[in-house]
């Protein structure tokens, strides 16, 4: 009697066709899971990295325009945020006595740049929680069908015999054991990775608060020149009374 064989291999081998579809699936999805591992891993850590930079230089600039200056070359959210400041405090130049309404604009409209930067940091970790969930009911499914087969062979050939069952019994367990196998590593990479993108967001906050301290910081010398008379309002812009003068 030749001896069967139990090596993985073998056994998706000799499995049904509904059983070892169930196999390439679960063996898909896990290489799709570590897939995403690997490039998302990468993503953030460069991410984490511009955005340090971009932080550091926020800290060191004293003025919206000279933070704008100094992020024009990061590719990250920052110059983007920046501009955003900037472009708001350009279109809000015909009301200049309504500094509390420009924060809250330029509020606005950072709030919703990094609303919209979490979720391009999340894009792609939606895959692994499908993953996470699903694939042990696949597997069971997998179990399910060749479990059923291996008794609908037994009964046709009228054995009884464990020897018969066995590998079918065998076979179909491996799909089970896939769909752990594909299960588990996409649920701790989706914390791991919902972790990291959490620390990134946070970043995030804290350049818009850096930018809203630069915006604050520019409204306030306004506010102090036009106190000491050094500026007068011609239309909607602001001009030193110096250069007025010598005009």
């Amino acid at each position: 009697m030749t001896p069967i064989s139990f090596s993985p291999w073998d056994m998706f081998l000799n499995a049904g066709p509904v059983v070892r579809c169930v196999m390439i699936l679960l063996a898909a999805a896990s290489l799709l899971t570590w897939t995403i591992f690997i490039a998302k891993s990468v993503e953030l850590l460069r991410v984490r990295l511009k955005l340090q930079k971009a932080e550091k230089a926020l800290e060191e600039a004293n003025t919206l325009d000279l933070s704008e200056e100094w992020t024009r070359g990061n590719s990250s959210i920052a110059h983007t945020l920046v501009m955003a400041a900037e472009t708001e405090r350009k279109r809000s130049a015909d009301i200049p006595d309504d500094s509390e309404g420009l924060k809250e604009r330029i509020v606005l409209h950072l709030e919703r740049l990094e609303a919209a930067e979490g979720r391009r940091l999340l894009r792609g970790t939606g895959v692994l929680a499908t993953i996470g969930a699903t694939s042990p009911f696949i597997g069971l499914f997998g179990t399910v069908w060749g479990i059923m087969t291996s008794f609908t062979g037994i009964a046709a050939s009228k054995a009884t015999s464990l020897a018969v069952v066995a590998p079918g019994i065998a076979e179909a367990l491996l799909a089970t054991a896939l769909g752990l196998v594909a299960a588990i590593p996409a649920v701790v990479i989706y914390n791991h990775l919902a972790r990291q993108t959490a620390s990134c967001r946070a970043q995030v906050a804290d350049l818009t608060a850096l930018v809203m301290r630069l915006v604050s910081r520019d409204l306030g010398r306004t506010q102090m020149l036009m106190a000491q008379g050094n500026i007068v309002r011609i239309g909607p812009q602001a001009r030193d009374v110096r250069t007025v003068a010598g005009e």
